[in-house]
């Protein structure tokens, strides 16, 4: 989630300095000298003029950034010229050069250059730490801005009210309004309005892109009283403005010790307030790098070589054979159980429809009554394979124990039952149908010849009407499971079972996660239904044809011991709660004794139960602790009805945490005995989930979103303890056989909306920091509160981050030693950083979270498998 493209330098001797890149844009920087004089004859080596070129890679074009002489001279106008277009990686890179070169030598000769008071590219890194309105300016512009302002402004002025909503900044108003005061008290504007003229010159001021602009700006925001001196009252009060804007309470609760912290750094001689030339400074000097260089200069022939980023095929029939050969090397594993499901149900449908097609009811009833009884032979089937992908015992032994799994895509067992519960659908609606609307009328309606044909499945006598045949067994049976289905069928979509229904009060708990696990319980009575349905069949007499028994026997034997085997080994095996801490973000974390025998693998789930919430839920939560720690943890996200309860009854118990102790909320209770009044806990499992074949890589790339970074937690903490014992081994001496260990290096990016969630996982990111001595692990933090690196809403923020990570180690943001990234991670760049660093490897790409990401992560993983050297093997977690 950060830029996958670190920074490099590539030098040529006499050595020159290169100022380090912004890792937010995901560039690299290179410089180096190119000689360049005038060859005429007496001239000496020490006249030769030298000048430096900085190059910033950025994505998947170049450009220059910086052209500087070595005795300082300017050469901007060259430089203009040769940013006016990017060129792409590759061939034009070389063309760049060469006319750079030549140009070069023409400009030395003539000695025409200008001084320059401060480095290009130590500016131009300092502009990142100030935009203001550079997103405004590309979209907009000042013809957008005045279209609103004569829709908002009244009598021709514009409040300050509505200044943010005129200038775009709408999410932001406190600070929008805090930049209006700047702009007037620099203008000498004393009134709480502005006219077209001078919003314009407001505008000028926010969208010029020009180094001391931005400074100043910046600088009269913090400067209330215009006195080009900023007191300690001051820096607090924008760092408050800040942190308001980009929701960091527990920055906003330090105010006082951060503004401090920022004097004592800018004002060593303690004379009680900064100026501009001090801030500059700190833009311009901070370590604002906020992520680990692991792409050298190495590289970059890999970088301008390969095409990280997929073009399209001009020839239509060239890409659908690579979309489609594409597909089929990604997803050969789903195409070819999918296959044969719709092979087999297009089998039994056929061979049931050819077979009625020739009995003598066929002559009454028509393709109805073959319709009607092929799409029941489908239905037998399905409801018996239907009962399979959620036989997760028979599962997770099959995906640890076999081989099964290299081409079973056992990770879709929870989608393959949807699937499979759409075909149900579709063979009940076929059958109910052609039933009901066409078979039913026809016999009715047949004359006395054509019945004496179908008298023996119907009796002598003619069915009165149409109830006759909805209140047999046949029929009463049939139009309940149809209800039932549609009951459950319904409440599992992800609207309702995900409470995104507007529903009147009364109808609410219709909806939500516990409608949907009661609803999908009625699956017993459906199965006895349909048992009973296929016993009493009209036109089927002879016990050994009716076959749906047959189909359900084995299945539904294997759920029930599946059953069985849950209820035994839950309340065989107790848990003992050892501590509970309720942390920001509503989340609960649970840290639980293991049961005897109890095995599991980093990755895994457990099901969980609280009888003093509910005797009869069970609710899936990945599990966070590593195999080898002595305890058994879950953290659990307030999300719904149980988990509200929940939290609940645990809060209940929690007493405040003391001084050196993270979280609201915490219980730390004594492994000897149970506290009283604690609520008892049932769990079941380890059962088997994608991450859990983690192993199987040598490089991992681990994305969590939010909560989901659950499953992830638990593998860092598994690579972490086997880097601890194979250190501890390989100190132990030269008689120790050193234990080898898979995972060679692993990412983890983990993107959070509230500063707070970082608390959760606290422990492990200092642990990571602290024992990680050799750099397998690599740690992404991000937080999407924080507007992105280079806002001027987060400016004063990143400034201070930097400043107290250099000298604490300590992250402002997270409290963790590891630095917390802003906004939303770049995720072409992450798989570049990857691709580039890990060629002719395969990466396991675990990713738990919502949805919404999981397309996009896929088709990265695909696309730079097959533009790349490197194979990415993505998993999406599902319970």
């Amino acid at each position: 989630m950060d830029s996958a493209i670190e920074d490099g330098s590539v030098e040529r001797k006499p050595r020159a300095r290169s100022e380090p890149a912004s890792p937010g844009n995901a560039r690299m920087g290179f410089s180096g000298p190119l000689k360049s004089g005038n060859k005429r004859s007496g001239q000496s080596k020490e006249e030769e003029a030298y000048v430096e070129i900085t190059v910033d890679v950025r994505k998947d074009s170049i450009a220059v950034s910086d052209v500087k002489s070595r005795d300082g001279s300017d050469m901007s106008f060259l430089a203009r010229a040769l940013r006016k277009r990017p060129a792409s990686l590759g061939s034009q890179m070389s063309f760049k050069l060469r006319q750079v070169s030549k140009e070069l030598k023409r400009m030395t000769s003539s000695k025409a250059f200008s001084k320059t008071d401060r480095s290009r590219s130590a500016a131009a890194r300092a502009l990142l730490g100030l935009k203001f309105m550079s997103n405004n300016v590309d979209g907009d512009g000042w013809s957008e801005v005045e279209k609103r302002f004569n829709s908002l402004a009244i009598d021709g002025t514009l409040h300050k009210s509505i200044f943010a909503q005129c200038i775009g900044m709408r999410e932001t108003t406190e600070f929008a309004g805090e930049l209006f005061d700047a702009l007037a008290r620099r203008r000498g504007i004393t009134c709480s309005s502005v006219t077209r003229d001078e919003l314009r010159e407001f505008w000028e001021q926010l969208s010029d892109q020009s180094f001391d602009s931005r400074l100043q700006t910046f600088f009269d925001m913090v400067d209330k009283n215009a006195d080009g001196r900023i007191s300690v009252e001051e820096v607090k009060e924008i760092i408050n403005l800040s942190a308001s804007a980009n929701k960091l309470s527990k920055i906003k609760e330090r105010a006082d010790e951060y503004a401090a912290f920022i004097m004592e750094e800018l004002d060593p001689d303690n004379i009680g307030y900064i100026e501009l030339q001090n801030l500059e400074m700190l833009l311009l000097e901070a370590p604002i790098q906020s992520e680990k260089s692991t792409t050298n200069s190495r590289k970059l022939s890999k970088v301008l070589s390969q095409k990280l980023k997929p073009t399209k095929e001009p020839n239509p029939i060239i890409r659908g054979y690579k979309e489609l050969s594409y597909f089929l090397h990604d997803n050969w594993r789903r195409v070819w159980v999918m296959g044969l499901w719709l092979s087999i149900c297009a089998g039994l449908f056929a061979w049931k429809f050819i077979q009625y097609k020739h009995q003598a009811v066929f002559h009454v009833m028509g393709y109805c009554v073959t319709t009607a009884k092929a799409a029941a032979e489908t239905l037998k089937f399905n409801m018996a394979l239907i009962l399979l992908p959620v036989c997760r015992n028979t599962i997770t032994w099959l995906r640890s124990k076999t081989k099964l799994g290299r081409v079973v895509p056992f990770d879709d067992n929870i989608n393959f039952h949807k699937i499979v519960a759409a075909g149900i659908a579709v063979g009940v609606g076929l059958h109910a149908l052609a039933h009901l609307s066409c078979d039913f009328p026809r016999i009715l309606h047949a004359t006395d010849e054509e019945y004496k044909t179908i008298a023996p499945f119907f009796g002598d006598e003619r069915p009165p009407n149409y109830w006759w045949f909805v209140k047999g067994v046949e029929g009463w049976t049939g139009v309940l499971m149809v209800v039932l289905m549609a009951i459950a069928y319904t409440l599992a979509q992800p609207w309702f079972r995900r409470n995104k229904v507007k529903l009147p009060s009364l109808l609410r708990k219709l909806t939500g996660f516990n409608a949907f696990w009661y609803s999908h319980h009625l699956f017993v009575s459906v199965y006895v239904l349909f048992v009973i349905h296929g016993i009493f069949l009209y036109l089927i007499k002879k016990w050994y044809e009716k076959t749906t028994w047959m189909y359900l026997a084995v299945p539904v034997l294997l759920y029930a011991c599946e059953r069985l085997i849950r209820a035994f080994r839950s309340g065989y095996k107790p848990v003992q709660i050892l501590k509970v801490t309720v942390y920001p973000g509503n989340v609960l974390a649970l840290h639980m004794s293991k049961p005897q025998g109890f095995k599991y693998k980093s990755g895994q789930y457990i099901f969980v139960n609280c009888v003093d919430v509910s005797p009869f839920e069970w609710h899936p939560f990945s599990i966070t602790s590593a195999p080898n720690d002595d305890y058994l943890s879950v953290h659990i996200r307030t999300a719904g009805d149980w988990t509200l309860r929940l939290r609940q009854v645990f809060s209940e118990i929690c007493r405040p945490p003391t001084t050196d102790q993270s979280g609201l909320l915490r219980a730390d209770l004594p492994i000897a005995g149970q506290t009283p009044g604690l609520p008892s806990l049932l769990i079941d499992g380890a059962y088997g989930a994608p991450a859990q074949d983690y192993s199987e890589y040598d490089v991992l790339l681990l994305v969590g979103l939010g909560i989901g970074a659950t499953p992830l937690i638990s593998i860092l903490r598994d690579v972490l303890n086997n880097i601890t014992e194979v250190e501890l081994e390989n100190g132990g001496g030269k008689g120790k056989k050193v234990k080898t260990f898979a995972t060679k290096r692993a990412y983890f990016y983990w993107v959070t909306r509230e500063e707070g969630s970082f608390e959760w996982f606290k422990d492990v990111m200092n642990d990571v920091a602290e024992k990680d001595k050799n750099g397998v692990i690599e740690l992404h933090n991000y937080c999407t509160s924080v507007y992105e690196e280079g806002d001027a809403r987060s400016a004063l923020i990143a400034m201070l981050q930097s400043l107290h990570h250099a000298k604490n180690g300590v992250d402002i943001v997270s409290g963790t030693r590891v630095k917390t990234h802003f906004a939303r991670p770049d995720w072409l760049s992450v798989f570049k950083h990857v691709a580039i660093n890990h060629s002719d490897q395969r990466v396991g790409v675990f990713y738990c979270g919502p949805q919404g990401l999981t397309r996009g992560l896929r088709r990265l993983a695909s696309d730079f498998t097959h533009k790349t050297s490197t194979q990415f093997d993505f998993h999406k977690e599902n319970f």
